[in-house]
């Protein structure tokens, strides 16, 4: 599903495995994880297997990712990109630096964000625009997690250019869905559902635009966002 929302210049593998065969983590790796939980390491181990497809799809050999900051993976020279995983879905994208300055990709459950969660990612406005939590099992979609979904992706943009952490109420967000013709009423279901959105920055760097675009799709029971900056962000805005 994150091959959708990437342009062709990205290289992107997506698994829903839940777990790889042991031996496809490097060493470095292993050691990254050697005291983890079961689940910390089938998410580290399965996002990596994506890279290493992903890499593949740049013509790249396979390398260990390593972590640095905040997680923020380490990647080849010459090379950007992002890693994402939750429950059913995994996924890493690539790109070389020549051609995207930035980019990331965020999946997450299709389903209602947790009690008390909505209030502290999310500024009054939004709240207004994506009106109240939708009932779970409606088949409505849940705009909340749609939005937590495309703040995360926004943070794994921002981080790695300006090195600084970027709070959830520091980015303004707006939706547009774009599967089917807009109407009056507050969009409802259906099962498959896509569209964009943008994301005004209320903490602003020179090396980032200070509005970033993305893309969404929900999709069996999973939603997936995705943010790029090119590196001719700036010609293109004054163009």
């Amino acid at each position: 599903m994150i091959e959708l929302l990437l342009p062709a210049d990205v290289s992107s593998a997506a698994t829903r495995a839940e777990t790889v065969p042991d031996g496809t983590l490097f060493p470095e790796e292993e050691a990254l994880i050697a005291k983890s939980v079961a689940k910390r390491r089938n998410d580290f181990a399965t996002a990596r297997a994506c890279a290493r497809r992903a890499m593949a799809g740049l013509g790249l050999p396979p390398v260990a990712v390593l972590h640095g900051h905040r997680g923020k993976p380490l990647w080849p020279e010459g090379i950007v990109g992002t890693l994402t995983h939750c429950a059913g879905y995994r996924a890493a994208a690539l790109a070389r630096a020549t051609d995207v300055l930035s980019l990331g990709i965020d999946a997450e459950p299709h389903a209602p964000l947790p009690t008390g969660v909505r209030e502290l990612v999310t500024l009054p406005a939004e709240r207004e625009r994506i009106g109240p939590p939708a009932p779970e099992g409606t088949g409505q979609i849940h705009w909340d997690r749609i939005l937590f979904s495309a703040k995360e992706s926004v943070f794994k943009t921002w981080y790695p250019v300006t090195g600084v952490e970027l709070d959830f109420v520091e980015a303004d967000l707006t939706f547009h869905r774009t599967d089917r013709p807009e109407s009056g009423a507050r969009p409802q279901g259906p099962a498959a559902a896509e569209g964009t959105f943008a994301a005004r920055l209320l903490l602003t760097d020179p090396a980032l635009p200070t509005t970033l675009h993305g893309r969404w799709r929900v999709e069996d029971d999973i939603v997936a966002t995705a943010v790029l900056v090119r590196p001719d962000w700036r010609e293109r805005t004054e163009s």
